[in-house]
């Protein structure tokens, strides 16, 4: 089960503050493109998909297929990538070795199981294949933004599952390589479009702390937005295994 739900109040809020545009997201294509290594007739698996902003970045960027899967109805229904199938990571709607890599983004804190998870991926995956991971992960979270501002959201971080429990549920799984990268993205042009694009709706960690602190860690952004200069710049995680 999620830890928050995705109703259509949360998933509007997720559209409108937490997609990227593609140009802030270039070292990112760099760096999934060395993993993924995408060629004619592949096919990655975007799981928990979401509103589909990253389906539409590697279709736009590599020209290969991207199978969107995304449990929850109401990103479903704001996302216009396709293919898209309801699903989620432990019971994916794919046959057996029928995809070329997996991509999961900011999700994996979502799922109970994540030895299911492996498992599952291990399964729809080819051999070889790639499961790219972006991320923020306990204890990596110092060129996270939100963290700066809303410090207490890190006990929530703290709560996610870590490297060292992801890499072993994937170990298990048969996936005994992996490596980890920070990755850097552009998250905002500046701080003033970083606080005017905040919603607490939008964001699992800052749903979860209590609304005093969610007021003080807005009000400190504000302060800051005015005397703030040049582009809002995030390293989150990139775990890749095979």
């Amino acid at each position: 089960m999620a830890l928050i739900s995705y109703d259509d109040t949360n998933a509007a809020a997720f559209a409108a503050g937490r997609e990227l545009g593609w140009d802030g997201l270039h070292r990112w294509r760099y760096a999934v493109q060395q993993h993924l290594r995408p060629r004619a007739g592949s096919t990655l698996l975007d799981v928990g998909a979401g509103t589909g902003t990253w389906a539409g970045a590697f279709t736009e960027w590599y020209d290969i297929r991207v199978l969107a899967v995304e449990p929850a109805a109401a990103m479903r229904d704001r996302c216009p990538h396709r293919p898209l199938l309801a699903g989620d990571a432990t019971a994916l709607p794919l046959t057996t070795s029928s995809v070329d890599g997996a991509w999961l983004s900011t999700m994996i804190h979502h799922v109970a199981d994540l030895d299911a998870m492996a498992r599952e991926l291990r399964r729809v995956l080819r051999p070889g294949a790639p499961v790219l991971i972006r991320s923020p992960f306990p204890g990596r979270h110092q060129r996270i933004t939100l963290f700066h501002w809303f410090p207490e959201a890190v006990r929530v971080l703290a709560t996610y599952p870590g490297l060292a429990r992801v890499r072993a549920a994937f170990a298990r799984a048969g996936f005994p390589v992996s490596t980890v990268e920070p990755v850097a993205q552009t998250t905002a042009g500046s701080l003033a479009e970083y606080a005017e694009r905040m919603d607490r709706r939008a964001h699992t960690p800052l749903q979860l702390i209590t609304d005093d602190e969610y007021a003080a860690g807005m009000a400190r952004l504000r302060a800051a937005a005015g005397t703030g200069h040049g582009p809002v710049v995030d390293h989150l995680d990139l775990l890749v295994l095979r």
